[in-house]
């Protein structure tokens, strides 16, 4: 499968993908959860280990929040040049829309920290998980 979101930040590219799982969501609940895939690809000449996370989740009414913590599913990786990494995790919305953003805190092999950005990646529920009346 394609990673329809990408971006590539100090030498790191990030490509994302998005899906709605359906089997866990409660629309009648307003609950709605989605799936996103991460990889994280070192295209640079300098190996480098992910930190930390900070993300910006926004719903479908404009309302945003703020989750940042320690590496990434309770892992922080270390990229050699080349080296790639994948991960998934969830984003619960109460909203049938919404898109998240951000970047991860990573220090390089000579202590320098710096920052790659994500692209900004889009939730929605598919068109045939929609009643239509």
């Amino acid at each position: 499968m394609t990673y329809p979101f990408v971006n590539t930040s100090h030498d790191f590219k990030i490509e994302i993908k998005t899906d709605f799982d359906f089997d866990q969501s409660n629309p009648l609940q307003f609950q709605y959860l989605f799936r996103y895939t991460i990889l994280i690809t070192n295209v640079g000449q300098v190996s480098a280990q992910l930190l930390s996370r900070k993300w910006n989740i926004k719903d479908e009414r404009g309302e945003i929040k703020l989750v940042e913590g320690p590496g990434v599913i309770g892992q922080t990786p270390n990229f050699e040049v080349g080296e790639s990494f994948e991960y998934s995790s969830f984003c619960p919305l109460p909203t049938m829309k919404g898109e998240m953003w951000g970047h991860f805190n990573m220090i390089n092999k000579f202590g320098q920290a710096f920052k790659i950005e994500t692209p900004i990646f889009k939730f929605h529920v598919p068109a045939e998980f929609i009643d239509n009346y």
